[in-house]
């Protein structure tokens, strides 16, 4: 078996509340991070500009966790767009189907993704993936669940032989706890800046600017922001 460096992290970051806060959480905790992208020619995606402006930020505002921060690969993952149409790729309104999914679910997309990361982790020795996904308070997609990701990682260790972990510290805390993570972590400071910068509006709204952020405030993920948010306010 591999073994890959178990103080080294590659976080799968997309922008996003979620992952914004996951990329903090490993600074705080690992000696070498690095980031990945994926461009699957998603609808917001503003997102990818946000990766960098949250980049920059946290940068300049914790200068101890820039000296840990490493190379940022943005992978193309198009294909994801071209196997059918979902409201996160395609001008769809924003539905449920029968199933009880919302259509912005992009079937296999964080299996993917995790296999896209860890081929990077391999190749960079970076023996930890750290990823956003959570099953308190999310769309209800089944490629978040702990029971899927936990076998995704074994294909992982069994298909490269090697031996990779998983973190997703968010995997049990809901929106609003998800919030008090940040502030444990770097404070007012921290939280501030990824209201600020993050993004996480499936239409990809950067205009309009509320309190828990920019986006359309209509899309589920502006619902779960902004009720996360104000349970966050009314009790930090």
């Amino acid at each position: 078996m591999r073994k890959l460096a178990t103080d080294n992290a590659l976080v799968l970051f997309s922008g996003g509340q979620d992952s914004s806060i996951a990329l903090a959480w490993a600074l705080s905790r690992y000696d070498h991070v690095e980031t990945i992208g994926f461009n699957y020619g998603q609808r917001h995606a503003v997102e990818l500009g946000a990766r960098q402006a949250v980049k920059r930020a946290l940068c300049d505002a914790f200068p101890e966790w820039a000296a840990k921060l490493g190379e940022d690969t943005l992978v193309d993952a198009a294909g994801l767009r071209d196997l059918g149409e979902t409201a996160m790729t395609h001008e769809t309104e924003i539905a449920y189907a029968d199933d009880g999914l919302p259509n912005t679910f992009v079937p296999g997309r964080n299996l993917v993704f995790l296999s896209l990361a860890g081929g990077l982790a391999y190749r960079r020795n970076l023996g930890v993936l750290v990823a956003g996904m959570c099953e308190t308070d999310f769309s209800g997609y089944p490629d978040c669940r702990e029971t899927t990701l936990a076998a995704q990682l074994e294909a992982l260790r069994l298909g490269m032989d090697a031996n990779f972990d998983l973190e997703t510290p968010l995997m049990h805390i809901d929106k609003a706890e998800s919030w008090r993570l940040a502030a444990r972590l770097g404070g007012d400071k921290l939280v501030q800046l990824i209201n600020e910068h993050s993004h996480t509006c499936y239409k990809g709204v950067r205009g309009d600017r509320h309190e828990w952020g920019y986006g359309c405030g209509e899309c589920p993920a502006c619902e779960l922001r902004a009720r996360g948010w104000a349970e966050y306010a009314a009790a930090p």
